[in-house]
């Protein structure tokens, strides 16, 4: 399945253009509604400017619904251009406003597209990835003489570690990759001569994990 690639978290970048300045603010949105409230939170902060243009991507692969707006600039220089290049980005499930203030020159057809496309790509030059993966988080019970092996192995397999509980025994919580968690299961078979298992206590179709947290091929 091709990694589903979306933003980390809020990020901002401006640009200045013939004395015109443009403020790109990218956000993680999950789905129309909340690109919606953002686009409306950016509008409300900059309601001084001369423009808040707006585009957002929702959606991955062919199940995509994408948005621009010119708000007010000439039809096709700004919108359009900023969605292109949020759509050759390869991320999912982002939002993003330009603000222009304007400063005085104009900039003609051309140069309106260049500066919008332009005020995109300085954003996306600085935002964090994340994507979105399936994943299994599971419950390892096991005697303390084996916890030092079982968090190596846990580790060696990508896996997260989420929470330990100490008692008579120790108890693990981690989380994996689905695509590889059957490998860590039998290499934990393997460890323990069979007698350590996992109980898988909750499965995300949809987990947002930092780019690198899982192997890309998993």
């Amino acid at each position: 399945m091709p990694r589903q690639l979306i933003p980390a978290r809020i990020c901002r970048a401006e640009i200045q253009i013939s004395n015109s300045r443009f403020i790109a603010t990218l956000a993680p949105t999950f789905s129309v509604d909340e690109a919606k409230a953002f686009i409306n939170r950016v509008k409300n902060e900059f309601s001084d400017a001369s423009h808040n243009v707006p585009v957002f991507i929702i959606g991955h692969g062919t199940s995509v619904t994408a948005h621009s707006n010119d708000d007010g600039e000439p039809s096709g220089t700004a919108g359009r251009p900023a969605l292109a290049v949020l759509q050759g980005s390869g991320l999912g499930d982002a939002a993003v406003v330009i603000t222009r203030y304007f400063g005085g020159t104009k900039l003609g057809t051309g140069g309106l597209v260049r500066a919008y496309g332009d005020a995109v790509r300085s954003v996306l030059e600085i935002v964090p990835h994340a994507e979105k993966i399936s994943t299994h988080t599971c419950q390892i019970p096991m005697p303390y003489s084996l916890y030092e092996r079982v968090c190596l192995l846990i580790k060696a397999h990508h896996g997260i570690l989420r929470d330990e509980n100490f008692a008579v025994d120790v108890n693990i919580t981690a989380e994996f990759a689905c695509a590889g968690f059957e490998n860590f299961q039998q290499a934990l078979k393997e460890l323990s001569h069979g007698s350590l298992t996992t109980d898988i206590i909750a499965t995300n179709e949809a987990a947002i994990m930092p780019v690198g947290s899982f192997p890309s091929n998993q």
